[in-house]
């Protein structure tokens, strides 16, 4: 029964759709705050290169070096986020603009493929590599075995955040000043709130996310470097969002419905089944393009139900 494919792809759906949805949390935040993050793709990038970088290098056991690769991963994406935040919250420069500098800087032909070589990343396979954490027999439980209890800290870890911050948008003070932030940063600035450092915040902090997601490639899906190898996954987890209507549920039900596109041409060509690769290949492109249009129209925004700031610049007026 574990076998079959219907639990084939579920459960690759988790494995691939976990770095999806640590950048699409991450991307959430930051759109709550009226910040469009367009280089998120660099971000995780650079997160993986890092969190490779540091349980190749880090001496001790395992669970330490992975925790510590999984922190440095999320610094180096915080790190990235910081120029955009600098870029378009300080300087007021275009979001659109800038995400795409990020990502062509610190992507697949930029800063990430620089630290990996400067650093002989691709020298060998990592270390450690996280690896489900319960006993094999709850693994060998027909269904829930491989669906649930077969993943990895970082799966159970991204289903944890993914109700915090729900919970932290809907439930809490500073969630609710996020969101009025990205709805109405002029009313929210007369009020009180500080428009600027919420925006930082949540941007470093969607950064630290997409970096985290990254490190899930290097250190469990792929342990491995390989340049490009998130596969365009910044941008699906940047479509994710809008296609979600940004609630951070439905963020967790479109990152596996993402990882089952993702996982299903190896399962399929595992059973003897080709499917031409450039279908899958050409995804993550064809929502970039949706997304731009998406986040660049009026009449969509409001229609999808997008924060009312989103993509547009807040000067503070004189009072």
């Amino acid at each position: 029964m574990n076998n079959s494919l219907l639990v084939l792809i579920a459960s690759s759906a988790i494995v691939y759709g976990t770095p999806l949805l640590y950048a699409a949390l991450g991307e959430l935040l930051a759109e709550r705050s009226g910040v469009l993050n367009l280089g998120v793709e660099g971000m995780m990038l650079v997160g993986a290169a890092m969190g490779f970088f540091v349980v190749q290098r880090l001496a001790g056991p395992g669970p330490l070096a992975l925790g510590a690769a999984i922190v440095v991963a999320a610094l180096a994406g915080a790190a990235i986020a910081s120029i955009h935040a600098f870029l378009v919250i300080t300087l007021r420069a275009s979001q659109i603009v800038s995400g795409l500098a990020i990502t062509i800087f610190a992507g697949a032909a930029g800063l990430s493929s620089y630290l990996a070589n400067d650093l002989n990343l691709a020298e060998s396979p990592a270390r450690h590599v996280f690896g489900p954490i319960l006993p094999q027999s709850l693994q060998d439980l027909p269904v829930v075995g491989p669906l649930i209890f077969a993943q990895t800290a970082l799966v159970y870890a991204s289903w944890v955040l993914t109700a915090a911050v729900a919970f932290y948008l809907a439930r809490t003070r500073p969630g609710l000043e996020l969101r009025a932030v990205g709805e109405a940063p002029g009313a929210a600035d007369a009020v009180g709130i500080n428009v600027t450092a919420y925006r930082y915040a949540h941007t470093l902090v969607g950064g630290a996310l997409a970096g985290v997601g990254g490190a899930c490639f290097s250190l469990s899906i792929t342990p491995q470097w390989l340049d490009g190898l998130t596969g365009g996954a910044g941008w699906i987890a940047i479509a994710l969002v809008i296609f979600a209507f940004w609630p951070a549920d439905l963020c967790l039900v479109g990152a596996y419905v993402f990882g089952a596109f993702s996982a299903l041409p190896f399962i399929l060509q595992a059973r003897g089944v080709t499917v031409a690769p450039e279908l899958f290949q050409a995804l993550p492109y064809l929502m970039t393009v949706v997304v731009l249009v998406a986040v660049s129209t009026g009449a969509v925004k409001r229609h999808l139900g997008a924060p009312a700031s989103l993509g547009q610049p807040y000067v503070r007026e004189e009072r």
